[in-house]
């Protein structure tokens, strides 16, 4: 059995691949050069499955994602063009083998997953339709539902999960620890929260109670070990890091964090992409990319355009340069909110009111619900943390550094992302890599070994320069004898993060903010240890802060170590690409 945990795109992607469905895949790996069918090993082609999942099976970043999918599925475009808009929107730390991977198999799953079922938005002429994003030179974004893209994606392909019998879905059971032994993976240790669950993995296609409705989190959580040799996360991101954050309350870092206590490597966690526009008022509902692709600008509170100062691409340039701009005009308003607005849209589509209903409905229904017709009125935004491009390293089929353990998805670093994410990739990267990963976990054969290899970080810009290509390791912060260890509270891990590995970060707030998180987690750590002696039951609450404080400690140090701005990292006591740092740098927590 091979245990998965996540279940957005890359969690039932892995999850179909690794159970046999037939309907994905068909068109094989032959687009993908060296990393094809050849390298992978042969073996048995399916298995069962245990699809883990921290609350809902559909609740995750997939589901809440408004942005599309972008693919190059038109005849005006082709996977090279793809790939050259991914790799100029990385900032030069994009691998080209895992770019160009991800656009030509992705290409192939988009149209597998529309035959399948899927439903993107098609035009009368059934015709799948198409828009155009930032720093994308087609346009090739497909949508579903129009702005519920994330939403129809995990609906649709979880009905397919749900109807192969191979694949178990185990819900309300969170990641506490990926259990090893001598240094493989053995197994994952949860916190399940309804007793019908414990039995999901051999009694049921679904945890369900004894009702048949799907198992609530009202009972006292128990700790369960769940033994694997090959385990896949697929636990998204950590935008919970944050105050400002479009990501949902799950997204806790938790697969990441556990990766890193088991001593597997992780690079780029220095590049978190801040989406420019998410409401400034509310739960910060994020306003979609796709709302600037149709025509929507950005102003000051004076009602000046601003971004056509900034880069010739306008409200069209790369996510970071858009997000900055709108920090540093918030800063210089006093930190006021910038305006959005959606009037220029008017010269296309007289009836605005009906044409927003129609292409935005979800932002359309939010914006209203809190008393704002943005047919008639710019809405306030501000950035926020949406995406992260680092994670757990990874080779092309999602194997890590940890004999066993694989991952996909936003906790993975495949290479695809580089320090900047091209907009609208990040549902694709889980389709193609949970896929990968799916197929890499049914045909290993660990007994002949363990086959990462990930591809090498590339070579510095400087000539005869050496790139690194060992880890970093990172000792864990411990607490001083006579000390007192308070565990931090998420406010305080959210205000941290926010002042010192924000938007625009110096050399000053930087190290002080690595200080005072390594005191954090060596509490939050001491704290998990004498509750294990106590033999207490773990509080998941705990335990995500101390997810959140292992990989905001790390990310920190990356963040330190990288003396440039490039991507979505900027420093401003180094405003200037760095050739020297022209790789990435690899990291393992000891």
């Amino acid at each position: 059995m091979i245990v998965i945990i996540g279940s957005g795109a890359a969690g039932l992607s892995a999850a179909l691949a690794a159970a046999g469905d037939l309907r994905i895949g068909s068109e094989g790996l032959a687009g993908s050069g060296a990393a094809g069918p050849d390298s992978l090993p042969s073996g048995p082609k399916v298995d069962d499955v245990l699809l883990v999942t921290k609350t809902a099976f559909m609740e995750s970043n997939t589901y809440h994602a408004q942005g599309g999918i972008a693919a190059a599925i038109f005849d005006d475009d082709g996977p090279d063009l793809h790939a050259q808009d991914t790799l100029a929107a990385g900032d030069g730390l994009c691998d080209p083998k895992a770019v160009s991977i991800l656009t030509q198999e992705g290409a192939s799953r988009v149209r597998e997953f529309a035959n399948a079922g899927v439903r993107f938005d098609r035009g009368q002429d059934g015709h799948i339709l198409r828009g155009l994003e930032a720093a994308h030179s087609r346009a090739r974004v497909v949508h579903a539902g129009g702005d519920a893209t994330g939403k129809v994606l995990e609906i649709d392909v979880a009905e397919m999960v749900r109807e192969n019998p191979r694949i178990t879905v185990m819900e309300h059971a969170f990641l506490k620890d990926i259990v090893l032994r001598d240094g493989r993976v053995a197994g994952v240790k949860l916190l399940v929260h309804d007793d019908a669950g414990n039995e999901a993995a051999t009694d049921s296609n679904t945890a369900t109670d004894s009702t048949g409705n799907t198992a609530t989190d009202s009972t006292q959580p128990t700790e369960r070990v769940i033994e694997a040799t090959k385990v896949i996360l697929a636990t998204g991101g950590a935008g919970r890091l944050y105050p400002y954050t479009t990501n949902p309350a799950v997204a806790t870092g938790d697969g990441l964090a556990a990766a890193l206590r088991a001593g597997a490597e992780v690079a780029d966690l220095e590049f978190y992409q801040f989406h420019p526009t998410a409401l400034a008022v509310g739960e910060h509902f994020l306003v979609s990319e796709a709302v600037r692709g149709e025509g929507a600008v950005l102003l000051d509170e004076h009602g000046e355009r601003y971004m056509t100062k900034v880069d010739p691409r306008a409200e069209l340039a790369p996510r970071d340069v858009v997000a900055r701009a709108n920090f540093r005009t918030m800063q210089a308003q006093g930190g006021r909110p910038v305006m959005l607005d959606v009037s220029p849209m008017s010269r296309e589509h007289p009836d605005l009111a009906t044409f927003l209903a129609h292409r935005f409905p979800t932002i359309d229904a939010y914006t209203r619900s809190l008393g704002f017709d943005w047919s008639k009125e710019p809405i306030p935004v501000a950035p926020a943390a949406h995406y992260w491009m680092g994670g757990i390293r990874t080779d092309l089929f999602g194997r890590t550094s940890i004999p066993g353990l694989y991952a996909a998805g936003e906790c993975a670093r495949t290479g695809v992302q580089g320090a900047n994410r091209l907009a609208s990739n990040s549902l694709l990267e889980g389709l193609v890599y949970g896929r990968r990963a799916g197929l890499a976990a049914v045909r290993d054969d660990l007994t002949r070994g363990w086959a990462f290899a990930p591809e090498p970080f590339r070579n510095s810009a400087i000539p005869g320069m050496p790139v690194c290509q060992q880890p970093m390791t990172l000792q864990t912060p411990t607490v001083r004898e006579g000390d007192t260890a308070t565990p931090w509270d998420r406010d305080a891990i959210e205000r941290m993060m926010w002042k010192g590995v924000g938007l625009i970060r110096d050399d000053g707030t930087l190290d002080a903010t690595v200080r005072d998180l390594a005191e954090g987690l060596a509490a939050a750590n001491l704290a998990e240890s004498r509750r294990r002696d106590r033999g207490d039951v773990a509080d998941v609450t705990t335990l995500e802060n101390r997810n959140l404080l292992t990989i905001g400690y790390v990310q920190t140090v990356a963040a330190i170590n990288r003396c440039e701005s490039r991507g979505a990292h900027t420093r401003s006591d180094f405003p200037q690409i760095n050739p020297s740092l022209a790789h990435s740098v690899a990291y393992r927590l000891q």
